[in-house]
Parts: structure tokens; sequence; C-alpha cells
């Protein structure tokens, strides 16, 4: 088998809703003790044509729109948009509170909270939807999505400053 070729990838939606939950009900468990990011299910706060909008996190944290399949990270001062899906072969990522990244659940990839490839099977970051600020919210353009490799110029300026 080689690196870009693998049997049952896919991850269907009742194992990423199963898995999510899990991590929901560990974050819960782990009381207001956890020194790491939360994780908050979103929804857009509308959507016209292409684009979803979302209020700006007011702190550090990871919220994954699912209807959308989009995951809104806010950290270090920046605020992010990415595909739900790891880049290697579209396999719904999870958040990992207590390592603070982002992890592939079938191949192990890695990456850190602004998207950024640590190891792994894949071979590129996540992928950034294009964003623009409009006051105290995020607008995402759903038709608009830079890989790293892809878009070397705009992959980088993908975020917003809140």
């Amino acid at each position: 088998m080689s690196d870009t070729t693998c049997t049952g990838c896919e991850v269907g939606r009742r194992v990423f809703l199963r898995d999510a939950a899990m991590a929901a009900a560990a974050l819960l468990a782990m009381g207001t003790t956890a020194k790491a990011m939360p994780i908050h299910w979103v929804s857009a706060l509308g959507s016209a044509r292409a684009e979803a909008r979302y209020a700006i996190p007011a702190a550090d944290s990871v919220n994954i729109d699912k209807d959308q399949e989009v995951i809104l990270v806010r950290a270090s001062g920046k605020v992010f948009a990415f595909a739900l899906s790891c880049p290697h072969q579209n396999t719904a990522l999870k958040w990992l509170a207590s390592d603070k990244r982002f992890q592939c659940p079938k191949h192990k990839s890695k990456y850190a909270p602004d998207g950024t490839y640590l190891k792994g099977r894949a071979t590129r970051s996540m992928d950034r939807y294009e964003v623009r600020k409009d006051g105290a919210n995020i607008v995402v353009n759903l038709d608009n999505l830079y890989e790293e490799d892809m878009d070397k110029a705009e992959w980088p300026q993908a975020f917003i400053t809140p």
C-alpha cells in the first residue's frame, strides 16, 4: 500500500459524531481545572451564497460547525477557519485539548492550532478558508479554500485579528 492510497479512510458521519461526543464528554469531565483551549459546537449566524458568518470567539478556543464542515480557531491573537477534513485523505479531524493540537484519527497526522503540519502521513498543513472581518463577526468564504502547497501567498494570510 502506498502513502497516498488507503482503503477505509473515509470516516462516516456517525463515527465522527461519536468521537466528537466522546471528546466533548471528556472535556466536561475535566471540569474547570483543565487548561486547554475549550471546544464548542457552533452554527453559522447566517449564510448567503457561499459565505458563513460567525461571532468572533472571545477567547482562545476551537469551534466546530459540522453543518458547514468548518473549524474556527482562535489562537495566539488570530482567528482561522479550516476545512473539517484532513488534507491527507479527507477524514474528519479531532481536537486533542490535552495536547493543544489537531490530529487525524485515521493516520495520526498532527497539526498545531494554527493548522500548521507537525508530523504524520499528511504532506501539508490544514486547508484554510478565505476569511474577512465584519464588525464583531468573521465571514468565511466557503468557495475559497487555500491549500498550503498550492496557494503559497494566500494560505499564510488567511486569518483575521480580533
